[in-house]
């Protein structure tokens, strides 16, 4: 039994890790982007598996029990929520933007077919 608790907690440990690896990469990333759009992104990304994996691995250190439950269902919430947040914010800021021409093209559905046409060739 004591080498059973130590594959979970050794499981546990690697997915702590893994989600705390994500967070580094997310706070480089939300640092080094200068656009907003890029940032949120970044940082939406690394919610999402950051939060999940360091989640996945309270829950595997736990075990089986309403505690783990619980994380899991923060999870769940959070897998829908936060991408949700993120698309609005990003639909207000697209919306709102003064400069949106500096960083992206408004691309009209008919010259997107005329450009895959001519990538076709």
């Amino acid at each position: 039994m004591a080498a059973f608790e130590w594959i979970r907690f050794l499981g546990g440990s690697a997915l702590l890790l893994m989600g705390l690896g994500i967070f580094v990469v997310e706070m480089i990333g939300v640092f080094r982007f200068k656009y907003v759009l890029n940032r949120m992104h970044a940082a939406a990304m690394g919610d999402t598996l950051g939060i999940g994996f360091s989640l996945a691995g309270l829950i595997l250190i736990s075990g089986a029990n309403l505690t783990s439950l619980k994380l899991f269902l923060v999870i769940v919430f959070l897998w829908f929520s936060s991408p949700t947040a993120s698309h609005l914010i990003a639909r207000l800021e697209v919306t709102t933007d003064q400069e949106g021409e500096k960083h992206y093209r408004r691309l009209p559905l008919k010259e997107l077919e005329d450009e895959l046409k001519e990538g076709e060739k």
